[in-house]
């Protein structure tokens, strides 16, 4: 499985919660897949999805799911140790580990080599920490949701991408859709 296998395997899952979505080809395939105002796209802010991810988590009561990239997570490092100092309960994020810099050419990360996000993760004091196979994600991602406890999964992948058209919404119009979603 790729990337895009696991976005629409999980996106029934996704479809009641509040989701940010990394940059990229992650966002535009979201938004092919299921397109919905509680999804927050990034268009240009690569490492920040976790990031702004658990800062909405900790600002209101919604679950929060921060679809990230291997790739986005090494890039902001300083990500989870914040996230394991400010534990939000309502806030998980999912790396899809693809071993890759998918949007960018599937160029490798180290996480496709000898680093474990699973195990720097832990190191960092995040508690719940769950490495998955891709075919699990969707099974992983509902038990994090029912638990109510912050969860950090890693769902290793193949690398790859599918064709997918632009996000043709402007950024502002990104954000007041989402802003609404949050309020209701």
């Amino acid at each position: 499985m790729i990337r895009s296998d696991i976005i629409r395997e999980i996106a029934p899952i996704l479809r009641d919660q509040l989701v940010v979505c990394n940059i990229g080809l992650p966002s535009q395939e979201m938004h092919l897949i299921d397109d919905n105002a509680a999804n927050f796209y990034m268009l240009g802010t690569m490492g920040l999805s976790s990031s702004i991810g658990l800062g909405l988590a900790l600002s209101q009561p919604k679950t929060v799911i921060s679809i990230d990239g291997d790739g986005s997570v090494l890039t902001n490092f300083g990500t989870l140790p914040t996230i394991a100092n400010n534990v939000a309960d309502n806030f998980i994020l999912l790396i899809v580990d693809n071993g890759s810099y998918g949007s960018t050419g599937d160029q490798p990360t180290y996480a496709g080599k000898k680093t474990s996000l699973t195990a720097v993760a832990k190191a960092c004091g995040c508690e719940t920490v769950v490495e998955c196979q891709a075919e699990e994600t969707g099974k992983v991602l509902q038990a994090a949701i029912d638990s109510k406890k912050m969860t950090i999964i890693v769902a290793k992948c193949e690398s790859g991408n599918i064709k997918v058209p632009v996000i043709t919404m402007d950024p502002v119009t990104i954000r007041d859709r989402f802003m609404g979603a949050v309020k209701a």
